[in-house]
């Protein structure tokens, strides 16, 4: 990944995250995002579709809503135990002026550990 790609990663505002259900069916979600220290952070609600693809397969893959110029990530994806980093609390915060620790109905902070990124 390059400094053109990181950078989008901080500005943009949505992304789309594929999880597959325990069937095998995909579930394609948009959600806001924090990218921090090379890690993609999404906040969920624990009784979302989500969270439960999750809990029985963490794989996942996402992407930026850009078509022009796509940039696709795939990874691994874990909930993370409180309390939650403060940098990403900030990100959520300045971003789109969301106090995740304010929001009962997204109660899971998911880390997304990626391992293979597609771009062109």
């Amino acid at each position: 990944m390059n400094q053109d790609h990181e950078q989008r990663l901080q500005e943009e505002r949505n992304l789309w995250v594929a999880t597959a259900r325990p069937d095998g069916r995909p579930h394609l979600t948009p959600v806001w995002f924090a990218f921090w220290e090379g890690r993609v952070y999404i906040c969920i609600s624990s009784g979302s579709v989500k969270a439960r693809n999750l809990a029985s397969n963490p794989q996942v893959a996402f992407s930026l809503e850009e078509e022009v110029k796509p940039l696709i990530g795939e990874g691994e994806a874990g909930v993370m135990a409180a309390p939650w980093p403060e940098a990403v609390e900030a990100i959520f915060e300045d971003k789109y002026g969301w106090d995740i620790l304010d929001d009962a109905d997204y109660d899971l902070l998911v880390a997304i550990r990626p391992r293979k990124w597609l771009a062109w």
